[in-house]
This record gives structure tokens, C-alpha cells and sequence, in this order.
């Protein structure tokens, strides 16, 4: 089983985090973002992940520091994964009434974010809409993995949801054990 546990403690946040890469999408997630907490969720639902994760944040201020720590918890546990016999990229297009999501991912040991959303209103309950594509840089930075993205619809609900559903579903073709592939690299490391 992978399983690997993170616990940061900043002037700004308090995040214990536990992931079962392996899972069969338990979850168990408390951010006091009530729209942050249901679409992580999603995340770990859809990507067959058990998620535990404890956040306490500065929300006095705004959502800003919570999302982003909790988007480098996050980064630091899928970093640890073991790139050897893992798939690497992984890919998944999701829709959602009339939205749909796009997302593509590699675990090949390079941070970069591309992404195309682009939110009609600045907020989705508690959730900064802002705020979504800086939690997905700072999984990436942390992770040291690229995501690349596309989210078209009207309702930003349904944007959302569908994009974290996205981001699961590939991260968990990714992570899946081919023993046939050592490392999935022609340099012979990741």
C-alpha cells in the first residue's frame, strides 16, 4: 500500500494530511471551506484515493492560505510516490450537465501548470474562485509533476467539480503499478 501522511504547520495553516494511493475513495476531509471540502471529495471519490485531511487556516483573512497549503500537502505526499512501474501520464475528460473538464498529467519530476479556466464569479460558496487554478500550481510545484487543464461551461459549480473529478481520474491512471514499465523515462530516471 502507498500510503503517506503530511503535516505542515505554518504562522498561517495547521494541515494533516493522509493519502492511500491505493484506496478505494474514502474520505474523510475537513477545510472549513464547506464547496472546498465537497469537491476534494470529488477528487478522492473519483480517483479511488482514501483521503483524511484535517486543515485549520486563517479564514479571518480569506481562503487563500488554507487552499494553498492544503494544494502543497498534497503535492509533498503524491512526490513521494515510487516512479518506478507506474503508468507516469495520466489523462480523463469529465463532463457535468453542461460543462466538462479536461486534464492531463505527468509524474515525470517537472513542475508546470497549464491551465485554461477562466470563472465567471469570485466565488463558489466560501471557495475564492481565484483560488482553483493556484491550488493546482501549487500540487505541481510541490509535486514535482505538470497538469495541463481545459474547463468550458456556464456554472461554475459544475466547472469545478468536474475539474477536480478530472484531476482524480487521471491521477489515478498515473499512479497505477504496471510492472512492465521500470522507469518510464529514456534517460532511465524521473
Amino acid at each position: 500500500m502507498r500510503i503517506f501522511e503530511i503535516k505542515r504547520k505554518t504562522g498561517e495553516t495547521d494541515i494533516n494530511l493522509k493519502i492511500n494511493i491505493d484506496g478505494t475513495g474514502k474520505y474523510e476531509i475537513n477545510t472549513k471551506i464547506p464547496f472546498f471540502d465537497h469537491v476534494l471529495s470529488s477528487f478522492a471519490k473519483h480517483g479511488s484515493f482514501d483521503l483524511y485531511l484535517d486543515a485549520n487556516g486563517d479564514l479571518e483573512v480569506d481562503d487563500h492560505h488554507t487552499v494553498e497549503d492544503v494544494g502543497i500537502c498534497i503535492g509533498m505526499a503524491l512526490n513521494k510516490i515510487e516512479k518506478k512501474n507506474i503508468k507516469r501520464f495520466g489523462w480523463a475528460i469529465v463532463p457535468m450537465d453542461e460543462a466538462r473538464a479536461m486534464v492531463s498529467i505527468d509524474l515525470g519530476g517537472r513542475p508546470y501548470v497549464v491551465g485554461d479556466y477562466t470563472p465567471k464569479r469570485d466565488k463558489v460558496g466560501e471557495l475564492s474562485t481565484e483560488n482553483v487554478v493556484h491550488f493546482f500550481e501549487s500540487i505541481a510545484n510541490n509535486g514535482n509533476m505538470n497538469i495541463h487543464f481545459e474547463v468550458i461551461g456556464e456554472n461554475e459549480h459544475h466547472k469545478i467539480e468536474a475539474l477536480f473529478k478530472a484531476f482524480g481520474i487521471a491521477l489515478d491512471n498515473a499512479t497505477q503499478i504496471d510492472e512492465r514499465k521500470g522507469i518510464v523515462s529514456t534517460k532511465g530516471v524521473v
